[in-house]
């Protein structure tokens, strides 16, 4: 019994190591023209999520999540070496609220770590907006507009890669919290998955 308790153990430790070996070496298997990230740098990001909201007033609660889609989520950076950045992120969704249409985003100061030649991570903090949609303001009904704060981490792999052009798939998450009249807050809780394009 101890005996076959050893081989499937060693045959397990075997499959993880060749997995994590796999994992770790992938991008070395291939010789590929790695992409010059130099000066500054800029990215759009398409795509869709889930947005939770909760008003301090009792409006409305995080036990009802709504998808959402992104609009818009950029980035403006420039490249400190070839893997740090410094950036400007723009993430914000539409979302519905009263039957309006509203927006909640941000304006985060970020760095940008490529971990491997392919995969960064993004962190950041600063102002968090909530807004009307631009194409919905109403006077009186849907024209107020919120601030507080805000902090996002996000994570892509690029998939594709020319010259100083890469496409990649990424995750945000960013948490929120702004004030509203009346010392109530609304807080927020935004998951994204997304497309983002490129330029360096």
């Amino acid at each position: 019994m101890k005996t076959i308790k050893k081989q499937i153990l060693l045959k397990m430790a075997f499959v993880a190591f060749a997995l994590l070996s796999s994992v770790t070496y992938a991008q070395s298997t291939k010789p590929e023209t790695t992409t010059q990230r130099d000066g500054f740098i800029f990215e759009f990001v398409v795509g869709g999520g889930i947005i939770s909201l909760e008003d301090s007033a009792g409006i409305q609660t995080f036990d009802k999540s709504q998808g959402a889609f992104v609009f818009p989520d950029l980035k403006f950076g420039y490249m400190l070496n070839e893997r740090l950045a410094v950036a400007i992120s723009f993430p914000g969704n539409i979302y519905e609220f009263q039957d309006n249409d509203r927006h909640f985003g941000a304006v985060l100061p970020s760095l940008q770590y490529w971990v491997k030649d392919r995969w960064w991570i993004n962190g950041g903090l600063g102002l968090a907006v909530d807004s009307p949609a631009l194409y919905d303001i109403k006077d009186d009904v849907n024209d107020d507009w919120n601030f507080g704060f805000a902090v996002k981490a996000s994570t892509g792999y690029e998939i594709y890669k020319k010259k100083n052009f890469a496409l990649n798939i990424q995750s945000n998450l960013m948490l929120g919290s702004v004030y509203l009249e009346g010392d109530a807050h609304r807080d927020a809780v935004i998951f994204n998955i997304g497309l983002g394009f490129n330029w360096f």
